[in-house]
């Protein structure tokens, strides 16, 4: 009997496999072949890693009585939701990559960097841990603490989330819609046997060519925050990450198209509501209106996003009694925001007196390539005889708005 493949004879063929664009085989069977082989490789390479750390450790003399078993995590070295010891988020995954391993040991020359995909952004476990990896370090608050309080990142949370292989996007653009009352976007019948079937449409596409667009920043840090692990990780989750997020919501909104990603308020086509002239309508029922406009284009509505102003100025509109119009929960924090069932998501980057409402997963999907990659380096300007280092974090997306009929901006109207 011929000796059994071993665990790389395995993943090249597999590879193989995979490139193979004649492959007719089963394409489901073949991924989870990958899946399974890659999990047993990197079982393997956490067994030998464990095993040399093993056989590296030496206890003092005496031999001491062995510690508690409570168990302790490094920052980079918990669990993820279900027990796993995987990184549960970017700054993690970077902490525990062999590329920053082999950069610190290389006293920070050059340059070290990794890739982290979108299912690596995952919510960080709750508590701080400490490490005793490195030698122990003054503690240095890193950089400048910014003025601005982290706001709510929950745009592009909304939309439809795919991850593209290429650097092109390409897709077509529903620019006919339902024509209401016409007949001929829906022309369903019963019809009698034998007799000609009724023809819907036409509908009508354009077909849209764009690229990813990359979102990028960097902060300079010190070497010996560099060497702390939780500083590092601050720096990732806490400034880097949460910086291109905040960009991002932008570009969902009000990006340009061209230099910018696709926003959905400056793709042509979305629907428009507007109270007319003279009309006074307050927010709230502006709102409703809106609503009744994105029914009425056949694209149920599932969220409404607003200026934190303009929120403020419907949760505040009170009836001839005083009474509060909206009843929400002001004891209760964190309490979900709902205005006439639709999911209310506040945001600065949406101008004041104005609004997005619309079915925002049927209308758009966000294509994002390579998740986050995270890059240190000594390599810029002065910072090598500075002592310092840059860390850098980029990735690339963008907004595919292929049925603008799903969207409705509403402009309120200004103030009596």
């Amino acid at each position: 009997m011929p000796p059994a493949p071993t665990l790389t004879e395995q993943r090249d063929e597999i590879a193989k496999l995979l490139a193979d664009e004649s492959y007719d085989g089963d394409v489901d069977e073949l991924l989870q072949r990958a899946d399974d082989i890659a999990a047993k490789i990197e079982q393997a390479n956490q067994r030998d890693a464990r095993l040399r750390a093993l056989q590296a450790a030496n206890l003092p003399a005496g031999d001491p009585k062995p510690q508690s078993n409570q168990q302790r995590h490094q920052p980079g070295m918990q669990p993820d939701d279900i027990g796993r010891q995987h990184p549960v988020t970017v700054a993690e995954a970077f902490i525990r990559s062999k590329a920053l391993e082999t950069f610190r040991s290389g006293n920070y020359q050059g340059k070290t960097g990794e890739t982290f995909g979108p299912s690596d952004v995952r919510d960080a476990p709750a508590g701080t841990t400490t490490t005793g990896t490195y030698p122990l370090q003054n503690t240095r608050v890193p950089g400048v603490i910014p003025e601005n309080p982290d706001y709510p990142l929950m745009v592009a949370d909304l939309l439809d989330q795919q991850t593209s292989d290429g650097t092109t996007l390409e897709y077509l653009r529903d620019i006919s819609g339902p024509v209401t009352g016409s007949g001929t976007w829906n022309n369903a019948a019963v019809v009698a046997e034998g007799k000609t079937k009724p023809m819907s449409g036409p509908f009508e596409f354009e077909l849209v060519t764009t690229t990813l667009k990359t979102v990028a920043h960097w902060t300079p840090l010190t070497r010996q925050a560099a060497d702390d692990n939780s500083q590092l990780m601050g720096y990732i989750n806490g400034r880097l990450t949460y910086g291109l997020r905040f960009k991002e919501d932008r570009q969902v909104l009000t990006g340009n198209g061209t230099t910018e990603m696709q926003g959905i308020l400056t793709t042509p086509g979305i629907g428009v509501y507007q109270p007319g002239s003279g009309n006074t309508d307050a927010k709230l029922i502006t709102v409703r209106k809106a609503r009744t406009q994105a029914e009425l284009a056949l694209y149920p509505p599932d969220s409404v996003i607003l200026n934190p102003l303009d929120w403020q100025d419907i949760e505040l509109d009170t009836d001839a009694n005083g009474q509060f119009r909206v009843i929400t929960s002001v004891t209760e924090p964190g309490a979900a925001m709902r205005l006439w069932g639709l999911r209310v998501v506040t945001t600065v980057a949406m101008a004041q007196g104005t609004g997005l409402l619309g079915g925002f997963r049927a209308g758009a999907t966000m294509w994002r390539r390579q998740g986050i990659t995270i890059l240190m380096s000594d390599s810029h300007a002065s910072l090598f005889i500075d002592n310092t280092l840059v860390i850098l974090a980029e990735h690339r997306a963008n907004v595919a708005v292929h049925t603008p009929a799903a969207f409705v901006k509403i402009t309120f109207a200004a103030a009596a």
